[in-house]
């Protein structure tokens, strides 16, 4: 039986255009919140997935699977593969786009098995918007930028309030997300001041 792949996005879109305050392209991606399993520094076993803005509408981001990280013996886990197209993917509509939103949907395809110590570059692009919906696709590369893609993602990404967090998110982790960003807000402004007394 042919698989016959549907067309993406599935519905009429818009143009993703950046925001005028994303960050330019080369730009390193810092981490979003310590304790996120994707990108965090405080998760031991996370993925601890890094990003760079790239050319256009575009994010590349990559991770090293550990033993940590695998399903069947020597093996990524395949929910773990998809966990990090999740963290690409978003990645790419927060930073891009600095607009709240949440995954709607995703959807993987698994081409070739992702080895225990080897590294998977995620390229990530905006495919465009409709309403509420962010529309965004990335391959990932085994090994190397132009490696043999091992797996593929599209995903739907839906507009939020802030609201969301607020209401469903955890108080206490709310709060030291908010210290975080006040303290990084003060270093930022502390090294302006240095550099243009």
């Amino acid at each position: 039986m042919s698989r016959v792949s549907q067309p993406w996005p599935p519905v009429p879109v818009e143009p993703a255009e950046a925001h005028p305050k994303a960050p330019p392209a080369g730009t390193e991606l810092g981490v979003h919140f310590g304790e996120c399993f994707g990108c965090g520094d405080e998760v031991e076993s996370g993925l601890h997935l890094r990003s760079r803005v790239g050319e256009g509408q575009t994010v590349h981001s990559k991770f090293t699977v550990t033993a940590a990280h695998q399903g069947a013996p020597g093996l990524a886990h395949g929910g773990l593969l998809a966990c990090a197209f999740d963290e690409a993917l978003g990645s790419t509509v927060g930073n891009l786009l600095r607009r709240p939103a949440v995954t709607g949907k995703l959807e993987t395809d698994f081409r070739r098995p992702v080895p225990v110590g080897s590294t998977l570059y995620i390229a990530t692009r905006l495919d465009g918007i409709a309403g509420r919906k962010i529309y965004v696709s990335a391959d990932g590369h085994l090994d190397a930028e132009d490696g043999p893609i091992a797996v593929s993602a599209r995903a739907l990404f839906v507009v939020v309030g802030f609201e969301h967090f607020s209401n469903h998110g955890d108080p206490q982790a709310l709060e030291k997300l908010a210290a975080a960003h006040e303290k990084a807000k003060r270093a930022r402004e502390q090294r302006e001041w240095e550099i243009n007394p």
